[in-house]
Parts: structure tokens; sequence; C-alpha cells
């Protein structure tokens, strides 16, 4: 897997106890990598970190990203050849109610790893900055948002993510030049969904906890359409992206902004969504648009043709697929099965299925 790239590897991984860290911890860990973590302590005894990742870390820094000393000295420790930095706050409700905390999370919180990375002895090989599909200035397209578009932002959260890559093409340019700077590049992700997420106010987490509780989910913008994506479909992107820049004479074209979004099948509306997690675990929904609520945007979809010409990336699972797995964690969760095993599990699936399709890193 990954041409073997993260075999007995040094990578650090920011925000190793959050939903998507935890499970990019688990893969590493299963491709040979040493795992280094530096993030917050997790907010939930809950998820996969709590639940599935003990044991797997080289060391963990519990740092806030905010602290610029305490980030670089955390950094420096680690001597990182891998970095992926998935640290940030990462909801859209919450930053209305915390904007400033959010920005200085994910616009300075980035600016401190990076200046961490740039006053390293030796440069990492590879840097991946996780970011978001709300970078863009979302404008009510139809089609998917294209690297070449403009970044933006009309809330907090997203605002702070088009701040976030402005941050790091600035730094890349200015400091990650030349043989043996380190090769910096963002991703960019879709609506992604899995097992162990129990962030508040998002859309699978909070159908579990009222189907839990034998109460209906209450949906407040059902008309939206989001490319909903497996967490391990876009986080194959990110690792394949990492792999590739430490391959010599692949990577100047890939030290840009990418990316790694579901097909275009997968945009589909949260009650679709809903609908088809009822199919897996019985219960119902109620509408309650209409009240007053902060903005969200009705349509965004990400076009992957540039990950798919540069790296041959495309999405293993469809919508029902991912749709299915994510609900099986939650219940094989609910009726006390080993999550480790579970999670462990579902990884080995993906990978079988990535290969049985061609997927270049399998």
């Amino acid at each position: 897997m990954f041409d073997h790239i993260y075999q007995r590897k040094r990578v650090l991984l920011t925000g190793h106890t959050g939903f998507k860290g935890s499970w990019m911890a688990l893969w590493l860990h299963r491709l040979g990598a040493e795992v280094h973590g530096l993030a917050l302590p997790a907010d939930t005894q809950s998820g996969v970190y709590a639940t599935a990742c003990q044991g797997i870390f080289a060391s963990e820094a519990m740092v806030d990203i905010r602290d610029a000393a305490a980030t670089t000295q955390a950094v420096r420790a680690v001597q990182p050849e891998i970095v992926f930095h998935l640290a940030a706050q990462p909801l859209v409700r919450l930053a209305y109610r915390e904007p400033l905390e959010t920005v200085a999370t994910n616009v300075m919180g980035t600016a401190h790893i990076l200046n961490a990375l740039r006053d390293l002895p030796t440069a990492p090989q590879a840097v991946v900055v996780v970011t978001s599909d709300k970078c863009y200035e979302n404008v009510g397209w139809h089609h998917g948002y294209r690297e070449t578009d403009p970044m933006g932002g009309y809330d907090p959260y997203s605002a702070s993510k088009g701040a976030c890559e402005i941050i790091v093409s600035a730094w890349r340019r200015s400091y990650f030049q030349g043989a043996g700077a380190a090769r910096v590049a963002t991703a960019r992700g879709g609506n992604v969904i899995g097992g162990g997420d129990w962030a508040e106010d998002r859309i699978v987490p909070d159908c579990i906890r009222a189907l839990r509780a034998g109460q209906p989910i209450d949906l407040r913008n059902p008309g939206a359409t989001r490319p909903w994506q497996h967490v391990l479909d876009c986080l194959s992107g990110y690792l394949w992206l990492g792999a590739k820049l430490t391959m010599p004479g692949s990577h100047e074209a890939l030290c840009t902004g990418l990316n790694f979004g579901p097909s275009l099948a997968s945009a589909k509306t949260v009650q679709t969504l809903v609908t088809e997690v009822l199919r897996h675990w019985p219960g119902d929904w109620r509408d309650l648009s209409g009240g007053k609520a902060p903005h969200e945007a009705q349509f965004l979809q990400l076009a992957i043709e540039k990950a798919s010409a540069l790296l041959g990336w495309f999405p293993v699972w469809d919508f029902n697929t991912t749709v299915r797995h994510t609900i099986e964690w939650y219940r094989q969760q609910h009726e006390g099965a080993s999550l480790p095993e579970v999670t462990g599990q579902q990884i080995a699936a993906y990978e079988k299925d990535a290969a049985t399709a061609g997927a270049p890193w399998a």
C-alpha cells in the first residue's frame, strides 16, 4: 500500500485525537509508520481515538497549536520526515459562536506549524495541510469547485479555511523552495462521514444520538446538497499525496492545492442521506427547516479531475457503501463490539476494495 513509503517513517500527525485524525493514525500505524501525535485532548470517550487507538503512538503531545512556543517545541522533539496537519476547529456553527478562536486555531495555528517546520535542521520530505471544501468562495454553483476557483467564505469557518490556504501558499513560496526544502501541499476534502464522529451539529452524529435515544432525527436543512464521502476515501487521497511528494521527480506539480471529493453521484441532499441511514438503523425524522439558523450553503461539490490527473486517485466507495459502513460502525459500538477490531476490519475492507478497483496506491 502507498508504495511502502510509510514503513518506519517518523510521521507527525496533528489533530490525532479528532475524528479524521484518529482514523489516519490507525491507518498510518497499519502501514508501519512511527506515528507522533500533536493535538488537544479528545473531546469524547466514544470516538475512534478513545476506543481504538490505544498503544499505537510513538509519542503524543497534548498541545494547543495557538501556542507558538509549545507547538515549536513539540515539532522539534519529533523531527518528522512526513507531516499531516489536520488539527483545526472544524465546526461551522461553533465558528459562528466562537469566530476569534476559530480563526486563531485554523489560521494562526497553521502558521505556527509551518513556522516550526521551516526552522528544523532537516526539512520534512512532505507536508500535507488539510483544509476543507468550504475554502472556496461559494456562489451557488451546481458544478464542482476547481482548484483554480477563488478562495473565500461567507461565514467565519469557511473564511478561516480560505485564509489557511492563502497562508500555506505564502509560506510555501517564501520558505519552502529549492533543493532540500519541505514539499508542501494542501488537501481539500468533502463532507466526510464515518464511524466515531460525535461532533455537535453534524448530521450523522445527530442521527445516531437520536436513534440511540429512540427519538426522531431533527433536520434543519433537509434540502442542502453535500458531497458525502467516507473518511477512508479522503484519507487515501491525503496518504497518496504525501507518499508521492516524497518521490524524486514527481513532487513539483503536487506542491499546490488538491481536491479529494467523492464522485458526482455521491452529492445528495441531507434528506436523502438520512433516508439511507434509516435503511440500516430504522427510525424517523422530522423537518425543522424554516426556523432562524445561521447561513449554510445549499449546494457544494468538489471537482476532482486534478487529483485524478496528477495522482491517478479516485474515490473507492460509492454513496450507499459509505453510509452502510458508517452506520455499521455505530451499530457495532452500540452493541458492544470490539472497536479496534471493527475499525481495523473497515480499513482492511477499504484496502481490498481499492485494490479490486485498481487504485494506484493499492
